[in-house]
This record gives structure tokens, sequence and C-alpha cells, in this order.
């Protein structure tokens, strides 16, 4: 073994891997996500590059004035192409890692001429470090990320306090961060995680008691913006909750 290569496995061994928030799912992208894929993925898809983006050049337009809105993980879309619709003066970039979703949601945007929506099929964490510049954003998304139930998993939940404050970077005084989670265990570590970046002030005047007795402001009220998907109205009716965070950056 050279030096060389001995210096490379040493340095292999040192670099902690990252664990990743996500698991590339099984699935089989149908022939009409394909067709969106191939024939809107030129116009909508931004490739992964390790360069800022330049958020007037990405969405075609010269009015800098027009608020910039990330989602991380949106799944199939639906939610994302709702938003679009109502806010048409927003722009929104989509970070999605699952090609049936990409497909679905540029589906979406061909079938319902949506033009304010872009995409990037990435790690978000490697999008947001090395793609989205300091102070571009007004607004954060991240609706019903994978909870990680089992307890040895959790340690996988994206919002940890690290993530969080990472994107406040990215957040321009005065942004929002709203979250949303089915999973009120996850709910809890969100609202605690929130509430301890000082960059970030909760809008909301409820109060939630900590186990240990404490008290901090909890949740907030479902945005009107944001649409009730039919898989989350499916667990209401069968009692299920589903909590929403919207904080500030100040």
């Amino acid at each position: 073994m050279t030096q060389e290569h001995s210096e490379t496995v040493e340095e292999k061994n040192i670099v902690p891997r990252r664990i990743k928030s996500f698991v590339m799912r099984a699935g089989r992208t149908t022939l009409g996500q394909q067709r969106a894929i191939d024939e809107l993925g030129p116009q909508y898809l931004i490739p992964f590059k390790s360069e800022l983006i330049d958020g007037l050049q990405v969405f075609g337009h010269n009015d800098p004035l027009r608020p910039k809105i990330l989602e991380i993980g949106f799944g199939m879309g639906e939610t994302t192409a709702n938003i679009a619709k109502i806010r048409p003066n927003d722009d929104f970039l989509g970070i999605e890692v699952h090609e049936p979703g990409v497909g679905a949601l540029l589906k979406k945007i061909g079938e319902e001429q949506i033009s304010n929506i872009r995409i990037i099929r990435h790690d978000a964490v490697e999008v947001l470090e090395q793609m989205i510049p300091d102070s571009l954003l007004d607004g954060i998304h991240i609706f019903f990320p994978d909870p990680w139930h089992k307890k040895k998993h959790n340690k996988r939940r994206l919002v940890q306090g690290a993530f969080i404050h990472k994107i406040c970077q990215k957040l321009k005084p005065g942004g929002y961060i709203h979250l949303a989670t089915d999973w009120q265990e996850y709910a809890l570590q969100m609202l605690k995680v929130l509430s301890a970046e000082p960059q970030l002030t909760n809008t909301s005047s409820s109060i939630e008691i900590l186990e240990d007795g404490s008290e901090i402001l909890g949740y907030a009220q479902r945005p009107s913006y944001r649409p009730i998907t039919k898989f989350e109205n499916r667990g209401l009716k069968l009692g299920h909750g589903v909590w929403d965070l919207v904080f500030l950056k100040v």
C-alpha cells in the first residue's frame, strides 16, 4: 500500500458520515410522470451544482421584490402546487429526492399551467449548504417530514437544532418558517428546537406546558394558505391531531 493510498484510507476513516434524514424509497415512476420530467424538466428542474443560485435568473424574471419560498420535501407536490396557485406573486423552490414526486409535481405544473415553481432533486442539506445564498428566502415550508418514530431513529429527524440554525441563515429578517406534523411527539421536539433558536420568535400566543412544568409559546393555527390534504383529512376524521408551527426570523 502506498503512502498516498494509506492517507486516503485514514482520511476516510476519520471523516464522519452525515446521518441522512431520508431514505430512497422504492417507487415506480409512471409514464405520465416520466413524460413530465422529460418535457418539463429542462424548464422547471434546476440541476444540483456546488454554486449559489441567482434567484432572478432561476425564476426567469427581473423582479427582485417577489418573495422566495423554499419547501423542503414536498412529497407528491399536491400542497406545493395548491399554495403556488393561490399565491401567484410568490416564487416557490421545492426540494425533493424521490423521482415519482418530482414527476408528479411537474405533471401538475404542466396540467395546471403553474409558472412560479422550480424544483431541485437532491438532498436538502447539501442544497442549503451549497446553492442557497444567505438572506435569500422570505419563507421556508417543511410539511409532514418523516417522523422516524422509533426512538433509535430519532437522530435521523430533519428538524434538529443545527439544521434550524443553518436554515435561519438563508432567511431574510422578518422571514418565516412554517412546519407541520401529525406526529405529536415530533411536534413537541420541533417546538422546543425552534423556541431554543435565538434568531426566531414564535408567532403563536397559545401556551404549551412542558414535561417539567415550564411554559413556552405553543402551536399556531393552520395558516389559510396550507390546504388540508386527503391523507390529512382522513387522519383528522379518525381523531388524529395535526400541529402547525410558524416562527419569524427577528
